[in-house]
């Protein structure tokens, strides 16, 4: 009765797996698009985020010393005692300033184009303009 089985051998044939595969490829094909799309849009957030804070730091600084940083102290100030200020009570930071999302520096300007100061990122492309993931996130 050694070769006289009840049950055929269980397994999935050649054809059934290639289907199978296909229709992982068409699933992946169709969420990973959706998927990387909402990775650039949380960089885009963080950006909008960080530059906030920096905003909210950079007011606490003015209402201490009586001025905002100049461009040449820049967003460093916010961390470290600039020469020549003696009313400066920081650190207006837990960190140093934190590069942006896509591992640029902020770009700080005093006085700015468009308030007391322009506080910038160039987004994903590091250039002035652009759309989407590449367009400028400003304080503005």
């Amino acid at each position: 009765m050694i070769g006289n089985r009840k049950h055929p051998a269980s397994g999935f044939t050649l054809l059934e797996l290639l289907v199978v595969m296909v229709i992982i490829g068409l699933l992946a094909a169709y969420v990973a698009p959706k998927y990387f799309s909402q990775i650039g849009k949380s960089e885009t957030k963080t950006a909008a985020a960080q530059i906030d804070a920096l905003a909210k730091a950079l007011d606490q600084y003015r209402l201490d010393i009586g001025h905002y940083p100049s461009s040449e102290q820049g967003l460093a100030a916010l961390f470290s005692r600039p020469a020549n200020e003696v009313k400066w009570d920081g650190p207006y930071l837990k960190k140093k300033v934190p590069l942006d999302p896509w591992g640029k520096a902020y770009v700080y300007k005093q006085p700015g184009e468009h308030g007391d100061y322009d506080l910038l990122s160039y987004g994903r492309d590091g250039q002035p303009g652009g759309t989407g993931e590449d367009a400028d996130i400003t304080n503005w």
